[in-house]
């Protein structure tokens, strides 16, 4: 990929990260919401005298809010802009968090979860728009996988402090605390988040109503490289999302025999090791744009390996080295799905990339929900058998593959009959 600016091309530069480092902090924040349930599991449990299959509800109501909003979402994003959307997204998951902290029943807990995964959803496509509005096209992968990054060191909030205020100040204060992030985001981007930068506004919308967003979609959809970017973040993000989100602390602690400090330290290795591989991926992919496919080929061929070794090992529980290399793998996933936007991102023109965005987004938490429900499902089934239930993910892992490689070849063509166009519609070029 050309180093050369292209013409049309945003300036990039301090205020641009200044700028977008806001966005990131809003998905920092949203991340760290997300994932405070899954250190949080055995006590929402416990608190509100529920099995696992209500338990999974919680995650399942959360994704299937989040995963459904999606396309709602990019087409918000196009219409409305990045600092709008992100303003409401930043009001209803902090509601969220409020509203879990002080849930006495089921219900009002599950309402709450809804709400906040209304929110977050509203988050990474407005960060990976706003990047797009200020950076050169050259620095997409990139940009995008260093917001990922940096959402993702979210999650060590939730593993290394939501986790131990749990135990030493109790769930109302926890909860209510770290909903105070929100607050302070909320006042970030209401004084000083911008749209674009001066100069690169962006066309107005020439499709109003019903219309415009029946064509957002539909000619979003029709190219095979948002098929192929959809299929790619469902068959490479579930597992390490369902890991994360739910079930990986009560796997490590009553399947494996962990203590839970000890399974808090696999949690936060999962996420080390997603911040790492991330930056990998993106300087890899930035140089070498063939890399794409194989990069998500092979993180999916690894968490498979991996993932069926643990299951099967043939004594009662894997040994610490083979689980750390398991953690470290799972790592990859998240990585490996903003592959996705990648194939995404030039098989559409500006104007229709949070949309495009929103229906490659859908794909992995659609797949993250249909496992969060199935694990919960076979382990009431099964007598809380882990290996039985943890194998639905090799069910959902083939179908993506078997997808990824049937629109692989079409993608790569249509790609390559618009390389040149390809290389600024992913910016605005000023009249």
């Amino acid at each position: 990929m050309t180093s050369a600016q292209l013409p049309g091309d945003p300036p990039g530069g301090r205020r641009a990260v200044a700028v977008w480092s806001l966005g990131v902090a809003v998905y920092f924040v949203a991340i760290t919401y997300r994932t405070s349930l899954g250190v949080a599991g055995i006590d929402a449990a416990e608190r509100f005298h529920i099995n696992s299959s209500a338990l999974s509800t919680f995650s399942i109501l959360q994704v299937l809010v989040y995963a459904g909003m999606q396309i709602p979402v990019g087409l918000m994003v196009d219409r409305l802009g990045t600092r709008k959307v992100l303003m409401l997204g930043v009001v209803l998951f902090t509601l969220g968090q409020f509203g879990f902290a002080l849930s006495h029943s089921y219900l009002m807990a599950l309402v709450s979860r809804a709400l906040l995964g209304c929110g977050d959803a509203m988050t990474f496509i407005s960060v990976l728009r706003l990047g797009s509005r200020w950076f050169p096209a050259r620095r997409g992968p990139m940009i995008a996988q260093v917001a990922a990054l940096f959402g993702m060191a979210g999650n060590l909030i939730s593993t290394l402090v939501i986790a131990r205020a749990l135990h030493s100040a109790g769930w109302t204060t926890t909860f209510a605390g770290s909903a105070l992030g929100g607050v302070a985001v909320f006042v970030l981007v209401l004084l000083f988040l911008k749209d674009h930068p001066k100069g690169f506004e962006p066309a107005p919308a020439s499709h109003m109503g019903a219309d415009y967003v029946r064509w957002q979609i539909a000619d979003a959809w029709r190219e095979p490289g948002t098929r192929l970017g959809m299929w790619v973040h469902f068959t490479t993000q579930f597992p390490a999302m369902v890991f994360l989100l739910l079930w990986g602390m009560p796997f490590l602690v009553e399947a494996e025999g962990l203590s839970r400090a000890t399974a808090g330290q696999l949690l936060t290795l999962v996420v080390l090791s997603n911040m790492a591989v991330g930056l990998v991926y993106g300087q890899v992919i930035a140089r070498h744009h063939a890399a794409r496919a194989p990069l998500a080929l092979g993180t999916v061929g690894a968490t498979a390996l991996l993932w069926g070794t643990v299951l099967f090992w043939p004594s009662a529980h894997a040994p610490m080295w083979l689980l750390i290399v398991l953690c470290a793998v799972l790592g990859a996933c998240g990585p490996a799905s903003m592959i996705g936007f990648d194939f995404a991102r030039p098989a559409n023109p500006p104007e229709r990339t949070g949309t495009a965005s929103g229906i490659v987004n859908m794909g992995g938490f659609t797949a993250s929900m249909t496992t969060l429900l199935a694990v919960g499902v076979l382990l009431d089934l099964t007598g809380e058998n882990f290996r039985i239930a943890f194998a639905s993910v090799f069910v959902l892992q083939a179908l993506g593959v078997i997808q990824i490689l049937r629109l692989r070849g079409r993608a790569h063509r249509r790609e390559r009959e618009r390389v040149v166009a390809s290389r600024v519609e992913a910016v605005h070029v000023p009249a």
